[in-house]
């Protein structure tokens, strides 16, 4: 069932869960979007704001441009750039979302930056802390917005989850696990075996169960990782253990190797979270007693579109004047990072040029 009592008073004899706080996304003020990069992260972004918000993509960029005009035709979108140099000099675009490959998020990122347009960049944010170290500053310093495009963080189900960490209602959280796993076929070929475009399981996949860790637990006070890497040297498997300050642990795991659960569970003294496949999107949270039996449930209003919520998110910080979210502020996009780093430091993968 959906849930939409609020919770208990006593954390530690709840036993519902709480509702979301998450705005509905047709309510945030409309934005003038522009997208770099036209593949199918791209697509579903601009299908999702174009359904489920009132943003605006007035432009698309692609180093070939008859693949640009083939996206604007689709999306029905104005103008088609054939270079990402011309879309973030369009004075009609107010916000850039970077959809390129994790290689190209830094050059295009700081493009839009240095051209003075507010930014979303996907996950991952970069390829390495020190890249994200040079946007954060760029931004800072040129005073605009700038925000990871990790869509879990905006998500109404999540914000569940948040209030039930600050509640207490699950007492003392001791365990946190979460996957996500998926079988590719070895192809030098793809994206997710090319270092060059900085490939591998963790960028794209491990990021879901680190962030969600960082979620739940705060920053990390210690991180171990295990791998295993590719025929083509990047990060196939990885299993990672973290801990928190008061002794909590994460367990982790992401591999190109086969499909896995990707679900996610919290653990305290009190009961559990349970979140259905996929957990880093929209999904059904489940509420456990200590005892194992089920209390409560709470079904996500949207199912498809999920990404529409973090555009609206970025719209309402910039027409308020903030240049970073609280829900995924840069400071944590740059722990993040660091914790990235470190893993692929264990697992021995370094991408060409670092």
């Amino acid at each position: 069932m959906t849930q939409t009592r609020p919770a208990a008073a006593d954390a530690s004899a709840a036993t519902v869960l709480p509702a979301p706080r998450t705005p509905d996304p047709r309510t945030a003020p409309s934005l003038n979007w522009g997208v770099v990069a036209p593949g199918g992260i791209a697509a579903g972004f601009v299908d999702a704001v174009q359904k489920h918000t009132a943003q605006k993509v007035v432009a698309v960029g692609s180093r070939d441009a008859e693949r640009a005009r083939a996206f604007a035709d689709r999306f029905d979108i104005p103008v088609a750039y054939g270079s990402y140099a011309e879309l973030v000099q369009d004075d009609q675009v107010d916000i850039v979302y970077v959809a390129s490959p994790h290689s190209g998020h830094f050059e295009h990122a700081m493009q839009a930056i240095e051209a003075g347009r507010h930014v979303l960049v996907e996950k991952a944010f970069t390829r390495n802390a020190h890249e994200a170290e040079q946007l954060t500053a760029a931004a800072r310093e040129r005073g605009v917005f700038l925000m990871e495009a990790m869509w879990t963080r905006f998500l109404p189900h999540i914000d569940v989850v948040r209030q039930v960490l600050e509640s207490g209602l699950l007492g003392e959280v001791h365990t946190v696990t979460a996957d996500h796993g998926f079988h590719f076929e070895p192809d030098p070929a793809h994206r997710m075996f090319a270092p060059e475009l900085a490939g591998g399981a963790l960028l794209d996949l491990g990021i879901y169960p680190v962030s969600f860790a960082s979620l739940v637990l705060g920053p990390f006070a210690s991180v171990t990782a295990v791998g295993t890497k590719t025929f083509t040297g990047v990060d196939g498997q990885a299993s990672i253990v973290v801990t928190s300050g008061s002794g909590a642990h994460g367990v982790l795991n992401t591999t190109l190797f086969a499909r896995t659960p990707i679900t996610a569970s919290v653990s305290g003294t009190h009961g559990r979270l349970e979140i259905d496949a996929p957990f880093y999107g929209p999904a059904r949270v489940r509420l456990l007693g200590r005892d194992n039996r089920p209390l409560d449930s709470f079904d996500p209003p949207l199912r498809d579109g999920g990404l529409c919520y973090q555009a609206a998110e970025a719209a309402r910080c910039i027409a308020a004047g903030r240049l970073e979210s609280d829900l995924m502020p840069l400071d944590e996009t740059l722990r993040i990072m660091r914790v990235l780093d470190s893993i692929r430091h264990d697992l021995g993968v370094v991408f060409p040029g670092e």
